[in-house]
C-alpha cells in the first residue's frame, strides 16, 4: 500500500510539473523574466503577510480534520446525511451508478489533479506578477470561507455521497489507494458546504482581479469543472454544493464591503 501510494504522489508530482510548465508558458506575463532577483525578494516579503494567513488557514484545517472533527463528530452523534437524503432521493447518487468510463476519467483528473494545481499556482503567479491585490483577494477570502465553514464541519456533519449509500468510490476505483492520502486533507463528513466548490470559485474570483484573460477563463473552466465533478463523481449532495456557492459568494460581499483596498 505505502509503494502504492508512493506511486501515485510520484505520478501526482509530474502531472503537476507539466502543468506548471504548461502554464507557465501560457499564463505568465514574459516580463517577470526581466525581474532581477533582489526585486523579486522584495516583492516576496511585501507579500509575506499573505502567504503566513494562507499557511495558517490550511493548519488550522489540517488540525480540525486530524484532531477536532472526529472529536465534534462523537458529541453531536447525528449523521444529518439523512436529511439531505430525504431532501434530495438520490438524485446525485444515481450518477455514481451511469458513469460514462471517459466521463469519470476527466472529472477525476479535474477533482484530484487540477483543482489542488490551482490551489499553489495561484498565489506564486500573484507572487510573481507582484499582484498584491489578488493575493490579499485569496488570502482574506479564504480566511472568511473558513471561519464561516468551520462551525458547519463540526457541528453539521455530513457523511459525502457515496459513502453514505456505501457505493463504489470513483476516485478509489482510478486511482488505488488514493483515500488513503485524500483523507488526511479532509474528511468523509465535511460536506456541508462544499470547500471544493467554495474555494475554485474564489480562486476564480482572485485570478480575475489580475486581468489575465487567458487564466481568468483557464480559472472559470476550472470552477465549472469541479462544481460538476463533485456531483458527477458523487461525492458532494447538491444542497453542499449550492450552498458552497453562496458561502463563496457571501464572501464576495464581506470582501467587497468591509476589506478596503491597500
Amino acid at each position: 500500500m505505502v509503494k502504492t501510494i508512493y506511486n501515485w504522489l510520484l505520478v501526482l508530482g509530474i502531472l503537476h510539473l507539466i502543468l506548471f510548465v504548461m502554464s507557465m508558458f501560457l499564463f505568465i506575463p514574459k516580463k517577470i523574466f526581466k525581474t532581477t532577483l533582489p526585486e523579486y525578494n522584495q516583492i516576496f516579503v511585501t507579500h509575506l503577510k499573505y502567504l503566513l494567513i494562507i499557511f495558517g488557514v490550511v493548519a488550522l484545517h489540517l488540525i480540525e480534520v486530524n484532531m477536532l472533527d472526529p472529536y465534534f463528530t462523537n458529541i453531536v452523534g447525528v449523521d444529518f446525511a439523512n436529511n439531505l437524503q430525504m431532501l434530495e432521493d438520490g438524485v446525485v447518487y444515481w450518477f455514481s451508478q451511469n458513469w460514462m468510463p471517459a466521463l469519470a476519467s476527466f472529472f477525476v483528473v479535474i477533482y484530484i489533479v487540477v483543482y489542488p494545481f490551482t490551489l499553489w499556482f495561484s498565489p506564486l503567479y500573484f507572487i510573481l506578477t507582484d499582484d498584491k491585490k489578488a493575493m490579499k483577494t485569496l488570502a482574506y477570502g479564504l480566511v472568511l470561507l473558513y471561519a464561516i465553514a468551520l462551525p458547519f464541519y463540526l457541528f453539521f456533519p455530513v457523511t459525502n455521497v457515496y459513502t453514505f449509500y456505501g457505493a463504489e468510490s470513483a476516485l478509489e476505483t482510478a486511482i488505488p489507494n488514493v483515500e488513503h492520502f485524500f483523507y488526511s486533507t479532509t474528511t468523509s463528513n465535511n460536506c456541508l458546504p462544499s470547500l471544493h466548490v467554495a474555494m475554485t470559485l474564489l480562486i476564480a474570483k482572485s485570478v480575475y482581479v489580475t486581468k489575465n484573460k487567458k487564466y481568468t477563463y483557464f480559472a472559470y473552466f476550472c470552477a465549472v469543472s469541479v462544481i460538476f465533478s463533485v456531483i458527477y463523481l458523487a461525492i458532494h449532495w447538491i444542497t453542499d454544493v449550492l450552498c458552497g456557492i453562496i458561502l463563496a459568494f457571501s464572501v464576495f460581499y464581506l470582501q467587497n464591503r468591509f476589506i478596503k483596498e491597500e
